[in-house]
Formats: structure tokens, sequence, C-alpha cells
């Protein structure tokens, strides 16, 4: 067994009760360590959220090889948005509205000139509900570039006939009607962060 001088055991209890009482001291005058300060600014820890509880679906045709037109579009829940496509050939896909995206994102990288110059799938799935549905979100602003243009009478013409256009505009508004918005609090109100006050977030609004 290590023998312990009897000097050196007296300097270990010492340092030992010096910790305890620094600690106790501490606690008892209620100092808290950095970052546990119960007055932090609130709104710091807050954003807006939007959430929509409408969604859109959207039909599209090939009317001629390469050749696209929009021949209707619905409400639907929100989780259920998709650009239905039916090909010349009779067969059918199902595009998300994420498969959209990236199929527009691709004509505006590769060929940007002619983005809503033709009658391709790309320009219904900007310029129809799919288009707006992607234009909703805050990082897509130059998707609602490229449909603001003409003041939205390119957008007309992709549609089968003024009818299903019209229709669709009533759509739009549907989907704007089921808008909701909230502040989102990423801890509670009062709550306190750092060792002795952390606390888990929560949404309020």
């Amino acid at each position: 067994m290590t023998q312990l001088r009897k000097g050196s055991f007296i300097k270990k209890a010492k340092d030992i009760s010096i910790s305890s009482a620094l600690a106790l001291a501490i606690l008892s005058s209620g100092m808290m360590m950095p970052g546990c300060s119960s007055n932090d600014d609130e709104s710091a820890y807050s954003y807006e959220e939007t959430t929509y509880s409408k969604g859109i679906r959207s039909h599209i045709k090939e009317v001629k090889p390469g050749e696209f037109k929009i021949t209707d579009e619905e409400s639907v829940d929100a989780d259920k948005s998709v650009a239905i496509v039916t090909y010349l050939d009779g067969h059918t896909d199902s595009l998300s509205t994420a498969a959209a995206k990236a199929l527009v994102d691709e004509e505006i990288r590769t060929n940007q000139n002619y983005v809503g110059h033709h009658s391709g799938l790309s320009s219904m799935l900007l310029y129809g509900g799919m288009g707006y549905l992607m234009g909703r979100n805050a990082n897509n602003a130059y998707i609602n570039n490229y449909r603001d243009r003409d003041g939205g009478a390119t957008a007309r013409g992709f549609y089968s006939n003024p009818d299903t256009y019209s229709r669709s505009q009533g759509v739009v508004r549907d989907v704007n009607a089921s808008r909701a918005t909230r502040v989102v609090t990423s801890r509670p109100a009062g709550g306190r962060s750092g060792f002795f006050g952390r606390s888990a977030g929560r949404s309020g609004g």
C-alpha cells in the first residue's frame, strides 16, 4: 500500500476543503457560469414559420412529340402535391415538387436563355402550379423571377385553354387561403441556458 507522509495528507485535505467551500460560495451567492444568464433576449431565439395545409395536383399532357399542355389543376392536401404527366404513348409519370424543381433547375443551368420559350415539360412545371409551389420557398426567388416575366402572361399559353387557366388561379387562391403563420421559440420564455438552467426547446405561437 502506498505510504503518504503526514504533511502530504494534510495538504490534500486542505485542498479539498477549499474547493468545496468555493463551490458552496458560488452556489449560495447565485453566481452563474458564463452562458447561464437568465436575461437573454427571447426574440433572439424566435423565428416566423409559415405553412400551407393545401397543395396542388397538376395534370400535364403531351400533345405533340416534346410539346405539353397543362390540362387541369386542383387543390389537394399539401403532402399530396404532384404533377401527373401523360405521354403520347399512354404511360404516365408522377413528379413530386422536388423532382419538378430538379428538372427546372437543370434547364436553367444548361439552357437559361431558352427557359419559358418552348412548350417542353420544364415550362409546364415552371409556369404551372408546381412552379407556384416552388416559388413559395424563400430560397427560390429565382423561380419567381422567371414566373413574373411579362406580368404572368407567359403562363397563360401553357394551359390547354382559358378556362383551365382560370380554374388554376382559383386553385392558387385556395392554397393561399390555407396559409398559416406562427412564431416558433427555440426555448420557453424565462428558460435558462448554461450549466444550471438548460431547457429543451418547444414551439409556440
